[in-house]
C-alpha cells in the first residue's frame, strides 16, 4: 500500500523485518510515540526501526533508500527546532547502539556509538579522569549522536567550545550508500581519496569546488561569534580549518549523513570548582556587565538567571534553597571557575571581583566555598525550559525564538531591542536568561498557537526577530539548531549566495532530499506542521478526576508535557523506571504523554483513533508503575499515575476488567474478610499447587509470594485492650491512620508508632471501623469506587475533622492519596479539604509539633533507607531525614529510583520481570551491600514486600519500629530486623490443605467413578 509519497509501505515494512537486525515498527503505537520531539512541531512517521547494531543501522537505511523513504536518525529526540520529528522512517539509536566503543587516555579520545548518553559516556570515561566537555541541559539523557546532529553546547561550552570544536572523526553514510570515515583532509589526504575514486571522491571533489567557487562568502558571510549553530558549518572545509569534512557536517541535523560512529576529543574533569554570583538590578545590566567580567577572568561557565525565571521558581516552590542563596538583585551573573585545586579556584573569583572592585561583603555579591550548593544553583540555572514552560498561573510558553546569540559585547543592547519586539507583540513576562558569556539567550514567548491570527502573529514575529539578530551580527540558533523552527530564516541571515551554497552541499550528499526533507535546507514554513495549529480540534473529555491545576481540562493536563525528556534519564531521582529497564520510549513519561495526546483527536492523521478504548494508549499505560516520580521529577510536573488512573476508568467501563484489577484493587476488602480466618487464608495463598492455580485465576505472576496476613489485626488488638479513646478536641490527641497494609499485613508498625507518639507526649486514637483511601482502587482506575471508599472513610473520621485532630499515616502511599488523588477526585468536598490539611506523617508529628524538649530515642546505628516512591513526589522526605538524624541513625537515603514493585504492578502477571529488573538497577544491590549492623528502613509496604522477596538476605523496617526498638534499649547488633515481628507462614498448614484438597478431589474422583460403575452395571443389567 503506496502513502502519499508514493513509498510502498507494506514492501518497506516486510524488507526491513527481513534484512535488520532490529525491532521494526510500523504499529500505530510507536508511529504516536515518535510523532513529536521537544520543539513546537508534529509529523507522524512512517514508522520506527530500533537497530540492535550499527551495521543494522546501516542497513535500515540502505533498504529505506531502495524502497525511496526518507530517513530521520533520533537520538533522545529533545530537539527544540523539529528536528526530530518528519513523516520519514525513524532510526532511533538508544536502545542499543549506545556503547563507548575505545578510550585512549593518553590522546584524550574516544570511539562511541551515536546512542550513547552524554552522562553515561562521562560515568564510563571518569575513571580516566576525562570527559566530553560540551553538556547541554539535558545531559543526564541527550544522546551523543543527537549532540552531534545538533552542534549542542550548554553552559560549559564557555570553557569547551561547541559539540563541533570536540569532534575529530565521523563514520557516515550517505542515502546512496557511501560510507566513510571523515575528518580533517590536508592535501595528500584529499589526493589520496581521489586516487581512491568511487563514490567519496565524488563527494570530496563536489565539496572543493563548492568551497571554491564561494570561498570569499563563506569567509565573510559567518557570523564571528563563540555561539553560531545556524546553517551548515560551511566555514569548516575553508583551507584555513583543514578541510574538515567532519566538522562540516556536524551541525547538519540529519539532512545530510547518517552518522554511524563518532571519534570524540576529551577533556580533562577539573579537580575543583568555584562560583561567584553577582546580583544586577535586571537583565541589561547584567548583560553589560558580561564584556568586563570577560576582560578580566577566564571562567569556565557565565550563566545569567532573570528575575522573572526566580519569580517562576518560587511560585513553583523549585530549587528555593538556590534562590534563598542569591546576593542582592533582580538578576544575576552565575561566574564559575575550576582549578587544580580549591584554592585555586576560589583565587580567581577573588581576583575577578578586585578587578571589579567588589568584594565579598557587598550585598550583591555571593562566593560560594559548598561544592554541592554549586552544583544546586547551577541546577536551577539548568531547569529554566521546564521552570518557564508551564507557569503557574496556567499560561503556556513555547519554543520558536529561544537560543538566539550575538557577540557577547552587543547583548545588553540586543536584550533591550528583544524586549521592545516583545512589546510590540505584546508578549509579555518572557524570562531572559541563558548563557551569557557567549552571547547566547534562552526565553520561551507566550505565543498563541492554536488559532490563526495568534500563529500568523508567530509567523510574524520570527522574521522580525531573524531581522533583529542579524542587525546585530548574530545567529539564529546558538545551540539549538535550525530544524523546522529556523530553517525558512536562514537566508535573513545569510545572503543569497551563502544559501545557495548550502542547498548546493545539500545536493551533493542528498539529491533526492530524502534525509530528514523539510529541515535547514528546503525546509517547511516555520507556521506549517505545529504541533497544535488552527485545525486542532481535541474532543472533549469528561473526567473523574478535576484537574484543577489544568483548568479541569485532561487535554490541557496532557498537554504539559513539552518533550524535555527528563524521563529518559539514567540515574537519579525516581523519573521513570519503566524507562530505565526498557529503554523504551513509548515506556516513558512523555512516550505515554504522547499517545494520550494522540487519543485526543485534535488531528486527523492521529494514529491512536479510538479514544479511550485505544489499544496503544492501553499497551503504553501497562507498565507504568504509577510511582508518581514524574510528578516531582518532571520539570513540568506531568502526573502519569493519575493520567492512567483516568485512562483505565474509561477504558474499561461496562466492560470486563483484568482479573488482577480484582484481586488486587479490592484488596482492602479481600482484607477484611480474610480477617474471619487469617490462618486458613494464608495456608490457602502459599498451599502447593492450589496457590498457583489461584494466582492464575487472579491475575498474579506465580513467582511472587502473597503477603501473609496477621493473626491479628491492629484495630482488632486496640479494641481488644480496651485502650480509652482520647477526646478529639484534646490537643494533645493524634488519629493514627490504619490503613490497610499497617492494619492486616504488619500491625506491628502501627503498635510501634503508637509506643513513639506516646513517648513523645501524645494521645492515640484509632477508628473504631474500617477506613481506606482508596488507593488500590485508584491505581487499578476503579474511580467511582474509590469515590465512594473515601466518602465513607470521612464520614468515620468527621469527629476528628471537625475538631481540626492531626491524623497520621504510616503507610506513605495512603497518605499521598489525601495530599494529592483525593482532593482531585472529590474537589470541592469540605471533609476531604480537611482531611487533606490534618494529615501529617509520622516523621512530620515528630519533627514538626513534638513538645518541646522532647528526643527520639538514641539509635546510634546506620541504616540505608529507600524512600517510598510516592513520598519522595508528594510528600517530601526531610522530615524523616530530620528524624533520623537527632535518634543519631547515620541514614544513607538511597537515590536508586524506584524498588519496582510499585503496588499491584509488580504483582500482576506479565509485570514480574521488568519489576525485577527496576529493583536490580539500585535498590536490591544497595540493600545486599548495607552492613549486618545496620538497619533497611523502607516505609512504604511494597518496598518492604520487594526487598523481603528478593535474595538480599535482608528485612526492611518502617522508621517507627527502628525507634520503637530503641526505646527498650540497644537494637540487636547484627540483623536488627530480627528484633521486629511479623507475620509467619505455617507452611505445614499449606501442605496440609493441599493434602486435604487433593484427598477431596481424589474422594469425589473416586466416588464418581464407583456411581459411573454401578450405573453401567445396572444399565448392563437392563440389556441382557
Amino acid at each position: 500500500m503506496p502513502d502519499s509519497q508514493g513509498v510502498d509501505l507494506d514492501g518497506l515494512e516486510q524488507a526491513l523485518e527481513a534484512e535488520v537486525d532490529g525491532e521494526v515498527r510500523f504499529d500505530a503505537g510507536s508511529r504516536g510515540a515518535y510523532a513529536t520531539d521537544g520543539s513546537n512541531y508534529r509529523q507522524v512517521p512512517i514508522g520506527v526501526v530500533v537497530p540492535r547494531t550499527v551495521e543494522a543501522g546501516a542497513a535500515a537505511v540502505a533498504v529505506c533508500a531502495r524502497f525511496g523513504a526518507p530517513v530521520l536518525s533520533r537520538g533522545s529526540g529533545t530537539s527544540l527546532g523539529g528536528q526530530c520529528t518528519n513523516e520519514a522512517v525513524v532510526i532511533d539509536w538508544t536502545k542499543y547502539c549506545n556503547r563507548l566503543v575505545s578510550v585512549d587516555p593518553a590522546a584524550r579520545t574516544c570511539l562511541v556509538e551515536p546512542g550513547i548518553v552524554l552522562d553515561e559516556l562521562n560515568r564510563q570515561l571518569a575513571p580516566h579522569k576525562l570527559k566530553f566537555g560540551p553538556k547541554p541541559s539535558t545531559h543526564s539523557h541527550c544522546a551523543l549522536g543527537g549532540m552531534i546532529g545538533n552542534n549542542s553546547c550548554g553552559a560549559s561550552a564557555q570553557a569547551y567550545g561547541k559539540t563541533v570544536d570536540n569532534v575529530r572523526r565521523l563514520e557516515v553514510l550517505t542515502y546512496g550508500g557511501i560510507r566513510f570515515w571523515a575528518g580533517p583532509t590536508d592535501q595528500a589526504k584529499f589526493e589520496q581519496i581521489m586516487a581512491e575514486g568511487g563514490g567519496r571522491a565524488r563527494l570530496y571533489q563536489g565539496l572543493k569546488e563548492l568551497v571554491g567557487r564561494h570561498l570569499a562568502g563563506i569567509r565573510a558571510g559567518y557570523p564571528k561569534i563563540p555561539r553560531r549553530v545556524s546553517g551548515y558549518n560551511l566555514d569548516s572545509l575553508l583551507p584555513e580549518n583543514g578541510f574538515d569534512v567532519a566538522r562540516a557536517l556536524v551541525g547538519s541535523e540529519g539532512t545530510l549523513v547518517t552518522v554511524l560512529r563518532a571519534e570524540l576529543e576529551l577533556v580533562e574533569v577539573p579537580a575543583a570548582e568555584a562560583l561567584l554570583v553577582l546580583g544586577f538590578d535586571d537583565i541589561y545590566q547584567a548583560a553589560d556587565a558580561v564584556p568586563e567580567l570577560l576582560e578580566h577572568s577566564r571562567p569556565s561557565q557565565l550563566e545569567a538567571i532573570d528575575g522573572r525565571m526566580a519569580q517562576l521558581m518560587r511560585e513553583e516552590h523549585a530549587y528555593l534553597d538556590s534562590l534563598d542563596s542569591l546576593p542582592e538583585g533582580d538578576s544575576w551573573l552565575l561566574v564559575q571557575f575550576t582549578g587544580d585545586t580549591k584554592d585555586e579556584a576560589d583565587a580567581q573569583a577573588k581576583e575577578l571581583l578586585r578587578s571589579l572592585g567588589r568584594e565579598e561583603g557587598d550585598p550583591g555579591v555571593a562566593l560560594s566555598d559548598d561544592p554541592p550548593r554549586e552544583q544546586e544553583m547551577l541546577k536551577a540555572r539548568e531547569a529554566g525550559l521546564g521552570v518557564t514552560a508551564r507557569p503557574p498561573d496556567g499560561s503556556e510558553t513555547w519554543e520558536g525564538w529561544e537560543d538566539s546569540a550575538v557577540a557577547p559585547e552587543k547583548l545588553g543592547d540586543y536584550l533591550r531591542d528583544l524586549e521592545r519586539l516583545f512589546d510590540r507583540y505584546g508578549y509579555q513576562q518572557a524570562s531572559l536568561y541563558g548563557h551569557f558569556g557567549q552571547g547566547c539567550v534562552h526565553t520561551r514567548i507566550p505565543f498563541e498557537l492554536r488559532e490563526g491570527k495568534g500563529i500568523e502573529q508567530f509567523r510574524g514575529f520570527l522574521f522580525d526577530a531573524a531581522d533583529l539578530v542579524a542587525s546585530y551580527g548574530g545567529s539564529l540558533s546558538g545551540e539549538h539548531g535550525d530544524g523546522q523552527a529556523r530553517g525558512e530564516l536562514l537566508p535573513r541571515m545569510f545572503t543569497p549566495a551563502l544559501t545557495a551554497a548550502m542547498e548546493q552541499m545539500k545536493a551533493l550528499f542528498d539529491p533526492d532530499n530524502r534525509m530528514n526533507p523539510g529541515k535547514v535546507v528546503h525546509p517547511h514554513r516555520v507556521d506549517n506542521n505545529l504541533r497544535l495549529g488552527p485545525n486542532w480540534r481535541p474532543e472533549p473529555k469528561q473526567t473523574h478526576f478535576a484537574f484543577a491545576d489544568d483548568g479541569g481540562d485532561f487535554g490541557q493536563a496532557v498537554l504539559r508535557c513539552v518533550g524535555i525528556g527528563n524521563c529518559r534519564t539514567h540515574q537519579g531521582g525516581v523519573m521513570c523506571p519503566s524507562y530505565r529497564a526498557t529503554l523504551e520510549e513509548k515506556h516513558s513519561t512523555r512516550g505515554r504523554a504522547r499517545l494520550l495526546f494522540e487519543m485526543l483527536g485534535g488531528h486527523q492523521d492521529s494514529p491512536v483513533t479510538d479514544g479511550w478504548r485505544s489499544t496503544e494508549v492501553r499497551d503504553a499505560l501497562d507498565l507504568c508503575l504509577a510511582c508518581k516520580g514524574c510528578k516531582s521529577d518532571c520539570p513540568v510536573g506531568v502526573d502519569m499515575a493519575t493520567y492512567k488512573a483516568e485512562f483505565l476508568a474509561h477504558h474499561y467501563q461496562g466492560r470486563l476488567r483484568p482479573a488482577a484489577h480484582y484481586a488486587m484493587g479490592w484488596l482492602p476488602l479481600w482484607s477484611q474478610l480474610a480477617r474471619l480466618a487469617p490462618a486458613l487464608t494464608n495456608a490457602a495463598l502459599h498451599a502447593p499447587g492450589l496457590a498457583r492455580l489461584g494466582k492464575r485465576l487472579a491475575g498474579i505472576d506465580p513467582r511472587r509470594d502473597a503477603p501473609l496476613f496477621a493473626d491479628e489485626s491492629f484495630q482488632e488488638t486496640w479494641r481488644r485492650l480496651e485502650r480509652p479513646q482520647p477526646a478529639p478536641s484534646d490537643p494533645r490527641t493524634v488519629l493514627l491512620w490504619p490503613d490497610t497494609f499497617t492494619n492486616h499485613f504488619h500491625p506491628h508498625i502501627a503498635d510501634a508508632a503508637v509506643r513513639v507518639l506516646e513517648d513523645a507526649g501524645f494521645r492515640v486514637a484509632v477508628p473504631d471501623g474500617p477506613v481506606c483511601c482508596g488507593l488500590t482502587w485508584i491505581s487499578t482506575g476503579q474511580l467511582a469506587t474509590a469515590r465512594r471508599v473515601l466518602t465513607r472513610a470521612t464520614a468515620v473520621l468527621r469527629p476528628w475533622l471537625e475538631a481540626g485532630t492531626p491524623i497520621i499515616g504510616l503507610e506513605p502511599s495512603c497518605t499521598a492519596v489525601f495530599r494529592t488523588d483525593a482532593p482531585d477526585l472529590l474537589a470541592g468536598d469540605q471533609d476531604i479539604v480537611r482531611l487533606e490539611a490534618q494529615m501529617r506523617t509520622f516523621a512530620e508529628q515528630l519533627v514538626n509539633h513534638a513538645p518541646d524538649g522532647w528526643q527520639p530515642p538514641h539509635v546510634s546505628r546506620a541504616a540505608t533507607v529507600q524512600t517510598h516512591c510516592h513520598q519522595h513526589a508528594v510528600l517530601g522526605a526531610d522530615p524523616d531525614r530530620e528524624l533520623m538524624r537527632r535518634a543519631g541513625l547515620k541514614a544513607e537515603v538511597l537515590d536508586e529510583g524506584c524498588c519496582g514493585l510499585a503496588g499491584n504492578f509488580g504483582f500482576e502477571q506479565g509485570h514480574y520481570d521488568l519489576s525485577q529488573a527496576i529493583a536490580e538497577q539500585g535498590v536490591l544491590p544497595a540493600v545486599r551491600d548495607t552492613a549486618p549492623s545496620a538497619f533497611v528502613l523502607a516505609d512504604g509496604f511494597s518496598c518492604r514486600t520487594q526487598i523481603g522477596q528478593a535474595d538480599t538476605g535482608r528485612g526492611a523496617l518502617h522508621l517507627a519500629e527502628a525507634l520503637a526498638l530503641a526505646l527498650d534499649g540497644p537494637p540487636p547488633s547484627d540483623h536488627p530486623e530480627k528484633a521486629a515481628a511479623r507475620p509467619q507462614l505455617r507452611a505445614a498448614a499449606s501442605r496440609l490443605l493441599t493434602a486435604s484438597l487433593l484427598g477431596a478431589v481424589a474422594g469425589l474422583v473416586g466416588g464418581g467413578f464407583l456411581v459411573a460403575r454401578h450405573r453401567h452395571q445396572i444399565r448392563k443389567g437392563w440389556t441382557r
